[in-house]
C-alpha cells in the first residue's frame, strides 16, 4: 500500500469513527419511516373500511361490498402477514349505504366480535336505524341484530361507536327522535345517545349525553384509566359546530364542554366528525374546522383523561377536506391521517406525527385521491409500532387500498 492509499485509508476510517460516535451520542440514529403497500381482501365495488385491533396482535378489516342488487358487510383478518378468507357478517336489500355513516367492527375483551351496521327504516332519504350483533366464534356464526336505539320513528340513527365494556360493550350514536320530517317544528335537533349491551344482548338504560348536537358529523370514543371519553360536534343556539367532549367519570356522565373554542358558525353540518385515541391518562383529539373561512385539521393533547385539552397544533398543509383519524405512540405523540385537497378534484391522503410536544414532523403521502365524498373517511389502526391505513379510491368500481407505515415515531 503507498502513502497515498494509507492517508485515504486513514480519512475514511476516521469519517466512519466520527459517524458511529455521533451515532452513540444520539442515542443512535432512528430507521426513517417506511411506506409500503398491503394486499386488500375486499372485492370490486368495495367502499366505506374500517379498521380494529386485537389484544393478540391481530388486525380486523371490515367493509361494504356490493352483491347482485344488494350489499354486505364483510370482514377479514390480518396477522401481519396474511389475510383470512372474507366473512359476510350480514347482507341485505335494506342496507343504508353512505360513505360518512359507515358500518364498523370491534374486538371485545374476551375475544368476541362486534359488529354494526345501519338499516333502511321507512321511505325517507335518512329514515335509518342501527344494528348491532356479536360473534363468539370468531365471526363463523353472528348473533341475531339488535337495535341499541329505544326510538323506532323514521329517522335518521347513526353515526356510531362502539366499545368494551366489561364483558359487554357500549354503544354512543347520533339520535334523531326529535327531528321533524313532517317540517313542522324549527328545531329538527339531533341527540348523542348512548347505551351498553351485555355479552348476551341485554341492553342497558339509554341516556342522553347531548340534546343538540350537529345532524351527520361522526362520533368518536376513547377509553382512558378513567373511563371512557366521548367527542362529537356540537351544536349551539346560535349555530356555533365546535368539537365537544363528554365523559364517564364514577359511573356518571359529565356536562359536555368544547376541547377549543373555534368559534366555527355553519348553518349546516359539515359531515365532518372528531377522531380520538388514548392510552392511561393521554389522549389525542384531532378534528377539522373551517371557522373564518379558514379550514384546519388540528391536534390536542389532554393529560388528564379528557378533563382539559392543551392549545391545538394545526397539522395540515393549507387545503384540507379533513375527514381525519388519530393514534397515539408509543413515546407520546400522536399520528393524523386527513384528507388534502391538491386542487381541483384531487386530494392526498396524508399522515404526519407531531411529537409530545406539540412540534409536527413532515407530512407523509399514503395515496393520491379525490376530494369527492365518494372517497370516504380514511381509517388508521397502530400494529405494534406499525400504522396501518385503509382507504376507499371511487371509481367503477369503487376500490380499498392499504398501507403499512413502518417506524412513524421516526
Amino acid at each position: 500500500m503507498n502513502g497515498g492509499s494509507r492517508v485515504h485509508t486513514a480519512c475514511l476510517l476516521a469519517a466512519i469513527g466520527l459517524v458511529a460516535l455521533a451515532g452513540c451520542e444520539r442515542g443512535g440514529a432512528a430507521a426513517p419511516p417506511a411506506l409500503t403497500q398491503i394486499t386488500s381482501p375486499a372485492g370490486p365495488g368495495s367502499g366505506e373500511p374500517f379498521l380494529a385491533q386485537g389484544s393478540d396482535g391481530v388486525m380486523y378489516l371490515s367493509w361494504l361490498e356490493p352483491i347482485d342488487s344488494a350489499h354486505a358487510l364483510r370482514f377479514a383478518a390480518y396477522d401481519g402477514a396474511t389475510w383470512s378468507a372474507p366473512r359476510t357478517i350480514r347482507e341485505g336489500r335494506d342496507f343504508f349505504v353512505n360513505w360518512a355513516d359507515f358500518p364498523s367492527i370491534k374486538v371485545l375483551d374476551d375475544g368476541r366480535l362486534a359488529a354494526h351496521w345501519l338499516q333502511r327504516t321507512g321511505p325517507g332519504t335518512y329514515a335509518y336505524g342501527v344494528r348491532v350483533s356479536q360473534s363468539a366464534d370468531g365471526g363463523s356464526t353472528w348473533s341475531e341484530p339488535l337495535i341499541p336505539h329505544r326510538d323506532s320513528s323514521d329517522t335518521e340513527h347513526g353515526f356510531v361507536t362502539l366499545w368494551r365494556e366489561g364483558a359487554g360493550m357500549s354503544a354512543v350514536w347520533l339520535d334523531g327522535r326529535k327531528y321533524d320530517t313532517e317540517g313542522h317544528s324549527p328545531a329538527n335537533e339531533m341527540m348523542v345517545m348512548t347505551t351498553t349491551v351485555s355479552a348476551d344482548g341485554r341492553l342497558g338504560a339509554e341516556t342522553p349525553l347531548d340534546e343538540r348536537a350537529c345532524d351527520c358529523c361522526q362520533t368518536a370514543v376513547a377509553i382512558t384509566s378513567s373511563g371512557p371519553v366521548v367527542a362529537y360536534r356540537d351544536r349551539s343556539a346560535d349555530e356555533i359546530r365546535d368539537i365537544y367532549v363528554v365523559r364517564r367519570v364514577s359511573n356518571r356522565w359529565t356536562t359536555p364542554v368544547p376541547v377549543h373554542a373555534d368559534g366555527w358558525k355553519i348553518a349546516a353540518c359539515p359531515v365532518n366528525g372528531p377522531a380520538l385515541a388514548a392510552k392511561d391518562e393521554r389522549v389525542a383529539l384531532a378534528w377539522f374546522t373551517s371557522a373564518n373561512d379558514s379550514a384546519k385539521v388540528k391536534v390536542a393533547f389532554s393529560s388528564d383523561a379528557g378533563a382539559s385539552f392543551g392549545a391545538p397544533v394545526r397539522i395540515d398543509e393549507g387545503q384540507p377536506a379533513g375527514r381525519v383519524d388519530v393514534a397515539l405512540l408509543r413515546d407520546g405523540g400522536a399520528l393524523v391521517i386527513w384528507i388534502e385537497r391538491t386542487g381541483g378534484d384531487t386530494a392526498a391522503v396524508r399522515v404526519r406525527r407531531v411529537t409530545a410536544d406539540g412540534k409536527p414532523a413532515p407530512a407523509i403521502t399514503i395515496a393520491a385521491s379525490s376530494a369527492a365524498r365518494a372517497s370516504g373517511v380514511p381509517r388508521m389502526v397502530m400494529r405494534g409500532d406499525d400504522a396501518i391505513f385503509a382507504w376507499t379510491v371511487p371509481g367503477k368500481p369503487s376500490v380499498i387500498r392499504l398501507a403499512k407505515l413502518t417506524n412513524p415515531g421516526g
